[in-house]
């Protein structure tokens, strides 16, 4: 077992992550870490293990447990979160053997749009996607979950334990959500037939996240949508009017919620109102951090995202970002290329959207898709299938 420790904090917390011999193992938890601080926590120590398969009842085998509580104690750390999704079971198993609160990825990520969620559609799909979550955990902790309650004048029926109970109301208050998404997904359904009546060329920004996807939609729109150094700055799709010239047809451009590794399909499943503007899209723009190491790997995972959601189909436009934040020895000697997936060339450029380089070419770029009287490219040579990326190495000079 691989330990890390830093400095104790007020949110001191315990990251732990198990290499199951998967090739996309963040060794250093990096990207946890950064959730981690996102969400508010203070990582204190990184524990990495190796194991075959997850053990059934603790994930990490007590031997492991018995360390990472003894670690804990040491440090005073006040949670354990791991990098992978835990089992019901296996999260109750640990709390009671590690005497600590135990939460995974999948409760990181919807607590971090929970925090993030602005408009009162992303509240209600964090909402859904909390509740969908809650439903299965709820024997997690709670001793009162075993009490029953009935009789005249008290809520639930006669003998009907409190975990029935709060199971039900869990069900209905999904039910009521889910009804309340659903006009929400009606009124933004009438905004794009409006769209398409005024022969609307829709354009949407899709790609991981902290891949500058906001800070490049501002730079094209002129917009000043809230944009951040950090993961999930903004959750709520943004539309607005791009203006390109001598375009041939109207041109919207939309900016959406970025893509993580491992992203809980509760929350796709509760974003399909927010993510159907990238279904909907006539044209994709996969914005790419080009200056992080793992950007293969990245765009590999909205590619698995976006089969998910039905958008794999759809031509898509890479677009490297952080132009100005790339190595001197991997920057191109071209700022318009093609890029070679599965044998089909694709169109790829290079731009900054902090300094601006490269925009001028985008935006001319775009407005020759938008001018075209003839079909965009089939949608076989789109990017939508990245499994051959991995295999393409750094950025090629």
């Amino acid at each position: 077992m691989s330990i890390t420790t830093t400095a104790p904090s007020t949110a001191a917390t315990i990251l732990v992550g198990v290499d199951l011999g998967l090739p996309h193992f963040d060794a250093e938890l990096e990207e946890l870490g950064l959730l981690a601080e996102t969400a508010g926590l203070q990582p204190v120590a990184r524990v990495t293990c190796k194991r075959r398969a997850p053990d059934a009842a603790l994930f990490v085998g007590s031997g492991k447990a018995d360390e990472i509580k003894l670690l804990a104690q040491q440090l005073g750390a006040s949670e354990i979160l791991f990098d992978q999704s835990l089992s019901p079971a296996q999260q109750r198993n640990l709390e009671r053997h590690l005497e600590l609160p135990v939460n995974d990825r999948t409760l990181l990520i919807l607590e971090i749009f929970a925090q993030r969620a602005r408009s009162h559609e992303g509240k209600l799909q964090v909402e859904l996607a909390r509740l969908q979550y809650l439903s299965t955990r709820l024997v997690r902790r709670w001793s009162h979950l075993e009490r029953q309650r009935g009789g005249i004048g008290n809520r639930g029926g006669p003998g009907e334990t409190q975990i029935e109970l709060d199971r039900r109301m869990i069900g209905e208050n999904i039910k009521r959500t889910r009804e309340r998404l659903a006009k929400v997904k009606r009124q933004r359904q009438t905004q794009r037939r409006q769209r398409q009546r005024r022969d609307t060329f829709n354009i949407s920004l899709v790609g991981y996240t902290n891949a500058g996807k906001t800070s490049l939609f501002n730079s094209l729109v002129n917009a000043r949508a809230y944009a951040a150094d950090k993961l999930f700055a903004t959750l709520d799709t943004t539309t607005r009017q791009l203006y390109l010239g001598e375009a041939a047809r109207p041109v919207s451009l939309s900016d959406t919620v970025g893509f993580i590794r491992n992203l809980p399909h509760g929350l796709i499943d509760a974003f399909e109102a927010t993510l159907q503007e990238a279904v909907d899209a006539d044209v994709l723009l996969h914005v790419v951090d080009a200056a992080n190491p793992g950007h293969l790997e990245q765009m590999q995972e909205v590619g698995r995202v976006l089969a998910d959601i039905g958008a794999a189909d759809i031509h898509q436009i890479l677009v490297f970002n952080k132009l100005d934040a790339m190595p001197d020895d991997r920057r191109p000697l071209l700022r318009q290329d093609k890029m070679d997936i599965n044998g089909v060339q694709t169109d790829r450029i290079f731009v900054s959207a902090r300094t601006g380089d490269g925009i001028a070419d985008l935006r001319t770029f775009l407005a020759g898709l938008a001018r075209r009287d003839t079909d965009l490219p089939d949608p076989d040579n789109s990017c939508g299938d990245v499994e051959a990326v991995v295999q393409l190495g750094t950025i090629e000079r």
